[in-house]
């Protein structure tokens, strides 16, 4: 017997203008998030602490406050976007983000109040750090169930090229405040970069208003299934799926230790200028920008796992290569192997999470369990830095404790991808259903989403199901 389901309405370019959105609005509100990275390595040990010894680490632990911050923000902004809608909270975490990071280059110095100072930018770190907890999986969840069957990990790419484009642009802000004279630079200078973020919120605000809910979420709000309290769901029926989603992003770690702890290693230890350094980063990430989509085909026509995992072992030893090169001083081969390490390396794994995790999970719970899982992983990355400081120890020229390191986490990350299920054939509609799931059968799942194998046929009005 067969039997058609009317399907939602959806502009042709739907996907279109999801992915474009989540490509501007990550690059615009990780700007705001990781200029504070750039800052925290040069500027910030000089200006919200206590001079001494003790200045540099506790400037690198301002970094991870955000990352403990983000889990909170991943379990607030998961239950709202899993019960009102995606572009809602999308919206908030943009004006938080926003707000907070302004904030910050209003603040005054240790030397102006005393200890207000560090707790103030504590402060203001962490509700960054509510804000980035919602931003990408909510991002990669509404892109995801836009696209098309066959085109998800190329669509979603886009919104993690849009966070490597953020970290360029926030790189590049640097190289000329950095270039400063010294007291310039401590008394107003640092500042522009983050009073700058005021104009980028408003650009990203007013692109977001532009999007609207995925049809498979409506179909959910449609048929009453919309779960009352989405995080007793996830861990009840899907805590195994967040244990292993919260290993396979581990790999982050090499993130903050290349953009943070590599940054502030290159320029006070190896004696590298910090314009060139910098140059070197928003080269690397630029890179990563360019290759993002492409790994993202390639994903969508051979899997998830062959790229996710070959850019993990990839990472695993260029991470040795890398250091090595950093402490030669040798300006051609650092460039070389900071693209390869980013460029490549850690673009083929990044730019496939943004389908492969989400992928993991159903509907119902897709955004509590993207951000939750997700959130628990970049823990660590967020920590990364100061570990890496803690490594080293008074021996500040020896990298290999922290490569070590980098590489331990790629491997458990490895470990865990390899035990994940290969989703890029499984329609969109049927992610995260069990195979012994009724809804599996049933015509009320089949959406345009989860049967069409390519754009042309998501856009068709209705879709014919075999009952």
């Amino acid at each position: 017997m067969s039997v058609s389901t009317l399907a939602p309405e959806r502009p042709k370019n739907n996907a279109k203008i999801a992915a474009v959105s989540g490509f501007v609005g990550s690059a615009l509100e990780y700007y705001d998030f990781f200029i504070f990275g750039s800052a925290a390595a040069l500027i910030f040990g000089k200006l919200f602490f206590a001079p001494g010894p003790s200045a540099m680490l506790l400037s690198f632990a301002t970094v991870g406050v955000a990352y403990v911050a983000r889990p909170l923000g991943a379990v607030i902004c998961g239950h709202l976007g899993d019960k009102f809608g995606r572009k809602k909270v999308l919206l908030l975490t943009l004006l938080l983000m926003g707000t907070s990071t302004f904030l910050i280059g209003c603040l005054p110095t240790y030397n102006q109040i005393g200890m207000a100072a560090p707790i103030l930018i504590v402060v203001l770190r962490l509700l960054q750090g509510l804000s980035a907890g919602g931003e990408s999986p909510g991002s990669s969840s509404l892109t995801l169930e836009h696209a098309p069957d066959r085109k998800r990990a190329f669509y979603t790419s886009w919104t993690m090229s849009g966070i490597m484009f953020g970290i360029v642009l926030s790189t590049l802000v640097f190289i000329p405040v950095a270039s400063m004279p010294e007291d310039q630079l401590l008394s107003w200078g640092w500042r522009i970069p983050f009073l700058a973020s005021a104009v980028v919120t408003v650009i990203a605000f007013v692109l977001r208003r532009l999007l609207e809910e995925p049809a498979v979420f409506e179909e959910v709000k449609a048929h009453d299934e919309v779960v009352k309290v989405p995080l007793v769901t996830l861990f009840r029926h899907h805590w195994v799926t967040v244990i292993r989603v919260t290993a396979m992003s581990l790999f982050t770690i090499i993130n903050t230790i290349i953009n943070v702890f590599a940054l502030s290693y290159a320029t006070s230890v190896v004696g590298v200028e910090k314009g060139l350094m910098l140059t070197v980063i928003a080269v690397a990430n630029l890179a990563a920008v360019a290759m993002g989509p492409l790994a993202g085909i390639l994903s969508d026509r051979i899997g998830r796992k062959p790229v996710f995992i070959t850019g993990l072992a990839l990472q695993m030893g260029m991470i040795f290569v890398f250091f090595s090169a950093l402490t030669t001083g040798n300006v051609p081969l650092i460039f070389l192997t900071g693209i390869v390490l980013i460029g490549l390396a850690y673009t083929a794994t990044n730019s496939i999470y943004p389908a492969y995790f989400p992928e993991q999970f159903p509907v119902k719970v897709r955004y509590s369990g993207m951000a939750v899982s997700l959130m628990f992983g970049l823990l660590l990355a967020g920590f990364a830095p100061v570990i890496s400081e803690l490594l080293i120890g008074g021996d500040k020229a020896n990298w290999v404790p922290v490569a070590t390191f980098a590489a331990l986490a790629c491997a458990v990350s490895a470990v865990a991808a390899f035990t994940a299920p290969e989703t890029f054939r499984t329609p969109t509609a049927l992610l995260g259903v069990k195979k012994t799931d009724p809804r599996r059968h049933s015509p009320s799942s089949a959406t345009p989403a989860a049967t069409a194998p390519d754009s042309s046929s998501t856009d068709a009005a209705t879709a014919k199901v075999e009952a």
